[in-house]
């Protein structure tokens, strides 16, 4: 499996990482789309609410995801803190797929397709970069481990309840023991 992930991740982060290096070189053609659909889009439009330097540039807006998406692709495809970076591409793609690939909007049945193809391919990126962020490379996950930390916080706990609960058994069937020979006398 390891040989799998050090195959896959680069194979899905190469348009990320090719994507947002174009939009460095030329955030022109992507600021016009971006200027769009932060008018139109009302969760693009909340990062500028969030990040108030983002909010009346969408060249600034362009240069800057374009950044997030070429780092966090060369991050998860080198695999140094893979979970993060594919979920900081997730958290990017959506916004830009549903600001650039609205098939909803197009008139044109051509266009229509094509926009919709767009979209079901960024949509499929978006479910294996999901796959990506949950994948623990076969370790537990930190849920788990903080659900089980109790159970195992020293060796000795492991071997300490059982022999309480025997030790407790064994009270408890003496004590009844006891308590039929007193009675039986």
């Amino acid at each position: 499996m390891a040989v799998l992930r050090k195959l896959a991740r680069p194979l899905l982060a190469a348009s990320f990482v090719t994507g947002g290096l174009r939009t460095l070189r030329h955030p022109e053609a992507v600021a016009e789309v971006a200027e769009v659909a932060v008018v139109a889009q009302p969760v693009i439009g909340a990062v500028g609410k969030h990040v108030p330097a983002l909010a009346g540039d969408p060249l600034r807006l362009a240069r800057a995801i374009g950044t997030l998406q070429a780092a966090a692709g060369l991050v998860f495809a080198t695999g140094r803190a893979p979970r993060l970076a594919a979920i900081t591409l997730a958290a990017t793609l959506v916004p830009t797929t549903l600001a650039t690939h609205a098939f909803w909007t197009v008139e044109d049945p051509q266009e229509r397709a094509l926009q919709r193809a767009h979209f079901l391919t960024d949509l499929s990126a978006l479910g294996g970069l999901l796959i990506a962020a949950a994948d623990t490379h076969g370790k537990p996950s930190l849920a788990y481990r903080s659900r089980h930390a109790l159970d195992h916080r020293h060796p000795v706990n492991a071997v300490r309840r059982p022999v309480e609960a025997a030790a407790a058994r064994t009270t408890h069937h003496a004590r009844v023991a006891a308590a039929a020979l007193t009675g039986s006398r």
